[in-house]
């Protein structure tokens, strides 16, 4: 069986400590002012009711990935097991990808001018350790591994609990899955009509 890896965030259980982002700068050498995950902060209600939710965000590795299609030189790619992945020495910079992501994971890397988004730590994956987000969490609110083995933890957790996805509409497949997921933190724009 083919694997086919996703990502499992449980929003009741992330405490917005920015561990996951800054294991995933230190472990890919992302530069200063860019990141591959990076936390979101909403706050809704109002006194005395108020309430900060906490959203990670990343790129969604999607089955049907839109900055692969785009891309004019293939430096953006989809491994054989799912993960969307860049190769920075073919990236020509044209930024294509970044325009075609809807859940905006794509940057501009300042220091070589190239494509740069999480790369699921495939390099991790492929010697048999997890990626660093989910190694650092503190309250174990990210979950990686194989969703075609039904024995995986994410796919025991994804048949029992209520999943949202961010963008469904636009016909990606993310696989960046979350537990507990709303229309505040998921679509922070909603946040300011409550």
């Amino acid at each position: 069986m083919t694997q086919n890896y996703g990502f499992l965030i449980d929003q009741s259980k992330c405490i917005g400590c920015h561990a996951c982002s800054t294991a995933c700068k230190s472990e890919n050498q992302v530069p200063l002012g860019v990141y591959r995950t990076w936390v979101k902060y909403v706050e809704t209600g109002s006194y005395p009711d108020v309430r900060r939710r906490f959203q990670v965000t990343r790129c969604n590795h999607c089955a049907n990935p839109p900055c692969v299609r785009i891309c004019p030189v293939t430096a953006m790619y989809q491994r054989d097991d799912g993960i969307v992945e860049f190769d920075p020495s073919i990236c020509i910079g044209c930024k294509s990808c970044m325009q075609a992501c809807p859940y905006d994971s794509i940057y501009l890397d300042p220091e070589t001018n190239t494509a740069a988004k999480c790369t699921f730590c495939a390099h991790r994956l492929d010697v048999g350790l997890e990626p660093a987000c989910v190694v650092v969490c503190p309250e174990h609110a990210i979950l990686a591994g194989d969703l075609n083995d039904p024995a995986s933890e994410i796919s025991r957790k994804l048949s029992t609990a209520q999943v949202t996805v961010r963008k469904p509409e636009q016909g990606t497949g993310p696989k960046l899955f979350y537990i507990n997921g709303n229309d505040w933190s998921l679509h922070p724009s909603a946040a300011q009509t409550q």
